[in-house]
C-alpha cells in the first residue's frame, strides 16, 4: 500500500477511531435511516452487544440470587469494588487504543500504593504530599516504559511484562520488614468511606454531567455537519441521552437509599470525573484525535506530522499514573498496603475494556467502554459470590467472556476488511 493511500485510510478514522462511512454514521437511532443490523454492532461505543450482555447478566443473577443482586446494598458493594479496576482499566484502554500493551499496570498500581503508604506511615508525609508523592512515582515508571517502547522499539510486550516482574521487587523492597502496612490516616480511608449525601454532590453534579455529555453529543454533530460529514439521525442522540439519564437517575435513587451507607461513594465519583475528564481529552482535543490515528496506522500517522513517539511516551506516563491512582484507590478500600500482587488485577483490567468495546488492535473503542466493562467483569463477580461460588467459577466465567469479547472484535474487524472498510 502507498504511503499516500496510507494516510487516506488513516483520515477516514473518527476520533473514537470508527471509520467515517455513509453507512456507519455514530448513533444506535440511525438505523432507521439506512444502517444495516451489523452496524449497530460498529458504532463508536460498541454499546449495543455490551449492553445485551450486561442485561442477561442482571436478570440471570437477580433471579438466582432471589432478588439479593439488585438490592441497594449490593449495588452500594459492587460500586466499591470496580473502581480499582475500573481506574487501571483506562489505563488499559490508553494503551490499546495505540495498538500496544502494558503488563506492567497491577505490579505498578499496588507498588505506588505501598509508595503512598510508606510515605503517610513511616515518613510522616500530609496525604496530599503522600498522594502526589505515588502518583509522581507512577508516572516516572510509565516514563521509563515508555522510553524503552517507543525510543528503544522494543515490543511493549518484553518490556512491560519485565517492568511487572521488576516493580513486584520493588513493591517487596519498599514494604520491608513488613509485608503489610496498615493505614489510619482519616484523609486516605475517608476516599472510601465518604458517601456524597448531600444536594450538591449527591444529586446536581451527576445530572449536570449527563447535561453536559447531552451538550457535547449535539456540538459534535454539529461540527460533523459544518465540516460536511455524514452523521446519524437526531433520533439516536436523544436516545443515548435518555437510557444515560435513567441509568443515572436510578443509580442516584439506588445509592441515597442504601440505609448502611447511603450517598455515592466518594471513590466511585473520582472513578466516574476520571472517565469524563479521559473522553474529553480523546475526543474533543488533537490529542485524542492522535491517539486514534496512531492506534489505526502509524506509519501514515508519522508521515502525516504526528509525532508518535512522544505520543506513546505520553501514553505510557498516564497509563502508569492512572495505575498509582488505583493503587491509592485500593489501599483506602482494603485500609493496608500489601506486599502481595492481586494476581487478577491486571486480567480485570484489560477485560473491563476489551469486554467493553476496546480493540486489541488499536484504534477503536472508548474511555467509556471501561465503565461497561467493569461493571461486567464486577458484576461476573459480584453475582458468583452471591451464589456462594469460588475463586476458580469466577476466574472461568470471566476467561470464557474475555475470550469472547476478544472474538467479536475478531470478527466484526475481519468483517470490515472483506467489505473494505
Amino acid at each position: 500500500m502507498s504511503a499516500t493511500n496510507e494516510e487516506s485510510q488513516s483520515a477516514s478514522k473518527s476520533p473514537t477511531g470508527e471509520e467515517a462511512q455513509p453507512t456507519a454514521a455514530a448513533g444506535v437511532g440511525a438505523a432507521a435511516g439506512g444502517r444495516t443490523f451489523r452496524d449497530l454492532f460498529r458504532g463508536d461505543l460498541g454499546f449495543v452487544p455490551v449492553l445485551v450482555t450486561l442485561a442477561i447478566i442482571i436478570i440471570v443473577f437477580q433471579i438466582l440470587s432471589q432478588g439479593d443482586f439488585l438490592t441497594a446494598r449490593n449495588i452500594s458493594n459492587l460500586s466499591d469494588q470496580i473502581v480499582t479496576v475500573g481506574t487501571v482499566g483506562i489505563a488499559a484502554m490508553l494503551v490499546l487504543l495505540l495498538g500496544e500493551i502494558d503488563l506492567s499496570l497491577a505490579a505498578v498500581s499496588q507498588c505506588c500504593g505501598a509508595i503512598m503508604a510508606v510515605l503517610l506511615v513511616r515518613q510522616g508525609l500530609p496525604a496530599s504530599l503522600a498522594i502526589l508523592g505515588a502518583v509522581v512515582v507512577g508516572a516516572l515508571i510509565g516514563l521509563v516504559n515508555g522510553f524503552f517502547v517507543a525510543i528503544l522499539r522494543i515490543p511493549s510486550f518484553i518490556v512491560t511484562l519485565a517492568g511487572s516482574i521488576a516493580y513486584a521487587g520493588l513493591l517487596l523492597l519498599v514494604l520491608q520488614p513488613q509485608t503489610t502496612l496498615q493505614i489510619r490516616d482519616r484523609g486516605i480511608l475517608d476516599i472510601n468511606a465518604t458517601h456524597y449525601q448531600d444536594a450538591i454532590m449527591g444529586y446536581a453534579v451527576p445530572l449536570i454531567g449527563v447535561a453536559l455529555y447531552a451538550v457535547a453529543l449535539f456540538y459534535n454533530r454539529s461540527r460533523r455537519l459544518r465540516a460536511g460529514l455524514k452523521v446519524g439521525g437526531i433520533g439516536g442522540l436523544i436516545v443515548r441521552i435518555v437510557v444515560l439519564l435513567i441509568a443515572v437517575a436510578g443509580a442516584i435513587a439506588i445509592f441515597q437509599s442504601n440505609q448502611f451507607n447511603g450517598g455515592i461513594p466518594q471513590s466511585f465519583f473520582i472513578w466516574i470525573c476520571l472517565i469524563i475528564i479521559f473522553w474529553l481529552i480523546l475526543t474533543q482535543t488533537a490529542f485524542g484525535r492522535h491517539v486514534y490515528a496512531v492506534g489505526g496506522n502509524a506509519e501514515a500517522s508519522r508521515r502525516a506530522g504526528i509525532n508518535v513517539v512522544g505520543l506513546r511516551i505520553a501514553i505510557f506516563t498516564l497509563a502508569s499514573s492512572l495505575a498509582a491512582v488505583g493503587g491509592i484507590l485500593q489501599v483506602s478500600r482494603g485500609t493496608a498496603a500489601d506486599s502481595q500482587i492481586n494476581p487478577t488485577l491486571l486480567l480485570n483490567a484489560i477485560a473491563a475494556a476489551v469486554v467493553g468495546g476496546v480493540s486489541l488492535f488499536g484504534g477503536r473503542g472508548s474511555v467509556w467502554a471501561v465503565v461497561l466493562g467493569a461493571i461486567i467483569i464486577g458484576g461476573l463477580e459480584n453475582g458468583l459470590n452471591l451464589l456462594g461460588q469460588g475463586q476458580e467459577i469466577r476466574e472461568i466465567v470471566e476467561g470464557i467472556v474475555l475470550v469472547a469479547a476478544v472474538t467479536v472484535d475478531a470478527l466484526i474487524r475481519r468483517a470490515n476488511a472483506v467489505q473494505g472498510r
